[in-house]
């Protein structure tokens, strides 16, 4: 997934190093040699992440941190912070002003690329929010503002009950959230159970190491807590596996030992991302939804839809990203409804649309564009990647019976997929229209060659 990042040092020898180690990764790395150049700049280009100097020479990265976290252009957007190693106070004044993480001087390539990820995961759901809000707002709906002041539950899983209780001793008085102490080997059974976390609290060292990421990795896969916050306490002896952790779905770091207030602050952190997940999943109120929502699959409909895509176009254009287009219609529907009846229909779209979603991120955009044809479009995409989703979802409508007829009958369907790709540094960027029209003759090429395959459309070629 592409990126954008904006770095802000007053010492050029500092933001070429970083600009390096940051481009080898393939981010679109950009420069400001001052606070106030990083703020004009920072609302320019709306990068995914700002990463600052302690000293921009006209401010500190602090009080930089806050302007941006003041300004609701800017607000959003992710931002860390150099600090210098082993100053806590550097630290806590970082996460005060407001900063989603901060990096220790001397910067370690695989800790800093690790982190920056873990950061453009956060940006991706961020923006997804504000923009659904704004495309609600086009459509003459208001959602209310959440300031996300409900008290939310924490579980700590130390290595050693001892730990877990450490921990805890530490956060009393620095929050309100509900603090629970949970047996590693008993969380799964806990969430079974219907007893879910906000955050969870992970040793590195719970289990031996490898318990704690197979843990981070059931919670990931489950429904019910794969938009918890994860948090891993760890030691320099655990910091590969802490890495790793990063990559397998962890939302922090935090090293053991440390100052009780920083991990206050970055389990707030945390917390309030948890609940801007929630509402991403939620979106909207009853009123936008009958608006906007198709009555039948629970998908977006056409009328949210366009003018969705049409922000996602403009902002990936002028970030220089790509997006992905498709348009995916039921092979033979028709038959469906003639053999079976529009009840039997009907059940084949719902379930159709059930399998789509759930083998799609939650920033993906997908719509029942009309009839049986759907619409998804993926933000920050690459072209090997929109045609692996493309084949997912192929995959997943026709492997097994969608429906089951009043006889018993199974009914199985298959899919033809037309995709496009739009975005990117181009000039004479296709519209919208001409993309959907670009998918739509795939899709029509793909059902000439047999369907239920993918066709790639010729701009995307």
């Amino acid at each position: 997934m592409a990126g954008r990042i904006l770095i802000a040092d007053n010492v050029p020898t500092n933001r070429i190093i970083l600009k390096v180690k940051l481009a080898s990764a393939f981010y679109d790395v950009s420069q400001a040699a001052t606070g106030s150049d990083a703020l004009a700049r920072a609302r320019e280009l709306r990068p995914n992440l700002i990463i600052l100097d302690g000293n921009l020479g006209d401010m500190t990265g602090y009080a930089a941190c806050a302007a941006l976290k003041k300004d609701p252009l800017t607000a959003h957007i992710p931002v860390a912070i150099i600090t210098p190693a082993h100053d806590t106070s550097a630290r806590i004044a970082a996460l005060k002003a407001g900063a989603d993480e901060f990096l220790t001087k001397p910067l370690d390539e695989l800790t800093l690329t690790a982190r920056v990820r873990a950061l453009m995961r956060a940006s991706a759901t961020s923006e997804e929010l504000r923009r659904r809000n704004e495309t609600a707002h086009a459509l003459g709906f208001s959602e209310p503002a959440s300031h996300f002041e409900t008290p939310g539950k924490i579980t700590l899983i130390g290595a050693t009950a001892e730990e877990a209780m450490t921990w805890r001793a530490g956060l009393r008085g620095m929050t309100s959230d509900e603090i629970v102490i949970e047996r590693g080997d008993h969380v799964l059974e806990a969430i079974y159970n219907g007893n879910i976390s906000d955050l969870y609290v992970i040793s590195a060292q719970f289990g031996g190491g490898t318990e704690g990421l197979r843990l981070i990795s059931d919670l990931r896969a489950r429904d019910a807590t794969r938009t918890s916050g994860i948090v891993v306490v760890h030691g320099q002896q655990d910091r590969r596996e802490a890495l790793m952790a990063l990559d397998l779905g962890a939302n922090d770091l935090i090293t053991r030992g440390a100052d009780p207030e920083e991990m206050a602050l970055r389990l707030r952190t945390q917390m309030r991302r948890k609940k801007e997940s929630d509402q991403l999943k939620q979106t909207f109120d009853e009123g936008l939804r009958l608006a906007t929502i198709d009555s039948l699959t629970g998908l977006y409909n056409r009328r949210y839809a366009l003018p969705h895509l049409e922000k996602i176009a403009k902002e990936a254009y002028e970030n220089g990203q790509h997006f992905a287009l498709m348009l995916v219609d039921i092979d033979r529907f028709k038959l469906v409804n003639d053999s079976y009846g529009h009840a039997v229909g009907d059940d084949v779209l719902v379930e159709v649309a059930h399998r789509m979603r759930d083998n799609l991120r939650g920033m993906d955009l997908v719509a029942r564009f009309g009839g049986e044809e759907f619409l998804v479009c993926m933000p920050m995409t690459t072209l090997m990647e929109a045609r692996a989703a493309a084949e997912r979802l192929r995959v997943a409508i026709c492997a097994r019976p969608v429906a089951i007829s009043a006889d018993g009958t199974p009914i199985t369907v298959s899919a033809s997929i037309g995709l496009a790709m739009g975005g990117g540094m181009g000039v004479h960027a296709p519209k919208v229209s001409d993309l959907i029209a670009i998918a739509d003759q795939a899709l029509y090429g793909a059902k000439a060659e047999g369907r239920n395959q993918v066709a790639l459309g010729s701009y995307a070629a």
